[in-house]
């Protein structure tokens, strides 16, 4: 791709936990578990990071693997409805350049005793500097930190 070019993709993932709605939700929602599994499951080095759980609340973090390349993640949390459904926008940047836009959706579906969830996420991806290849595979290995956050492994849909 190049400059000023804009990719337009979405995807969705779909799991099932053993674990209830609530227990799930309170994965997302609950500072410390969402910590765990969601900010240092890849192990990289922190430099900042928020979280402010409400609708209008902001999340925000910078992350380095090798500590020259500098990702900054700013999500906005446009809906929530308790042990049900989270919907979030968000802008990610490479090194202080914009690389992409998204609006994400996590339904969080009762499943038999257990829950189902579905991710959907829509993005433009820009100036070639991402790809939904990469966001999916690293939604991938989310949703899998989640299922070891809830104490099992993530069964595809």
């Amino acid at each position: 791709m190049s400059d000023n070019s804009v990719e337009h993709a979405s995807f969705t993932i779909e799991r099932v936990f053993k674990a209830t709605p609530e227990q799930v939700f309170r994965a997302f929602a609950d500072p410390a578990a969402h910590d765990r599994w969601f900010v240092r499951a890849d192990g990289w080095p922190i430099a900042e990071y928020s979280h402010d759980f409400r609708v209008g609340g902001r999340e925000a973090g910078r992350f380095s693997k090798d500590g020259k390349t500098i990702y900054f993640n700013d999500t906005v949390y446009l809906d929530i409805v308790e042990n049900r459904r989270i919907i979030s926008a968000y802008t990610m940047a490479e090194n202080e350049r914009r690389i992409s836009a998204s609006v994400a959706t996590v339904d969080i579906q009762p499943h038999g005793t257990g829950t189902r969830i579905v991710y959907t996420e829509q993005a433009a991806f820009l100036d070639g500097l991402d790809k939904v290849e990469y966001r999916r595979q690293g939604w991938e290995e989310l949703i899998a930190a989640l299922g070891a956050e809830l104490g099992e492994a993530a069964a595809a849909a």
